[in-house]
């Protein structure tokens, strides 16, 4: 059986940096004021595939990066965690950018974007935060006791060097990957083989079982209600508003601070899950780019 040719995100041109001795896969499309978009847990640049060439094409010069431990970048054996991540985003605007950036992320990405703004805010000028994670794992608090016990187990399982292995190769099967995408896309016709590839070709390199562990198992990171009041440049929150794994009551925080005078946009996404980027893009893209110009 041949593999599906990666039709979009086989436009995006690969370049590679050296970080900290790990090499690190990014892509950059477009001229103009710069763009830089960071993936959620498991995914890549190609997660971007139809937002690079959009928003490129309206004024932007566009990044997209593959965090450390995922898609293309190096997979070594670390203690993986947000900071981690923050550091590697910091030294490649450093690197490559040096400018003041809107930082774009969904998911993981959207909480390391909302770090970059209020902890550096000399380096970016606001942040677009999609269907923002509330930590990198869930707190035990957050959780109710049964599901505290399951997810204790279910952690210590994956950590482990005989079990984790196993359990990670039947998680990554493109049948369970789909499985999990109908959990979090409301649009069946948005999980092509092409999502299933960009997800899957990555878990087969060396290293990822161990980075898979490495982040179910981290800590949590810092809070979005911890960050917010830090924050000094604008937001635009969007939100998928039928998302599952970080439900749209989590944007609570982000209507109140806008309420006592902080510069938050909110746009919530009819029929769309955890994704709305990929899933409805010809809408996100919209929102995006209004915002970029009213604000930018």
């Amino acid at each position: 059986m041949t593999t599906p040719p990666l039709t979009l995100a086989n436009k995006l041109e690969k370049h590679f940096w050296t970080w900290q001795g790990h090499q690190i896969q990014y892509t950059v499309m477009g001229t103009g004021k710069p763009l830089v978009l960071i993936h959620g847990f498991g995914a890549s640049i190609g997660h971007w595939r139809k937002n690079i060439p959009v928003l490129a094409a309206s004024g932007y010069k566009v990044f997209a990066i593959d965090l450390l431990g995922f898609g293309g970048s190096a997979k070594p054996s670390l203690n993986y965690t947000l900071e981690l991540w923050q550091q590697q985003l910091k030294d490649f605007w450093n690197t490559h950018i040096t400018e003041p950036t809107v930082f774009i992320g969904n998911s993981i990405g959207a909480l390391l974007s909302l770090m970059l703004v209020s902890d550096y805010p000399e380096i970016t000028t606001g942040g677009v935060l999609i269907n923002c994670a509330g930590g990198l794992n869930h707190r035990p608090d957050e959780l109710n006791l049964p599901l505290r016990l399951v997810m204790g187990v279910f952690t210590k399982l994956v950590s482990s060097k005989t079990v984790g292995p196993f359990l990670f190769n039947r998680i990554r099967q493109k049948s369970r990957l789909r499985r999990t995408l109908k959990q979090v896309y409301c649009n069946p016709e948005a999980i092509t083989e092409e999502l299933v590839e960009i997800i899957y070709q990555p878990s087969c390199d060396p290293g990822a079982p161990e980075v898979f562990a490495s982040v179910l198992t981290a800590p949590p990171g810092p809070t979005p209600t911890e960050l917010l009041p830090k924050v000094k440049h604008p937001l635009l929150v969007i939100w998928g508003e039928d998302d599952p794994w970080t439900p749209i009551a989590g944007a609570t925080i982000y209507q109140q601070q806008r309420e006592v005078g902080q510069e938050i946009e909110f746009f919530p996404i009819p029929k769309a899950g955890h994704c709305p980027h990929d899933e409805k893009p010809d809408s996100v893209n919209l929102i995006i780019l209004d915002w970029l110009g009213q604000n930018h």
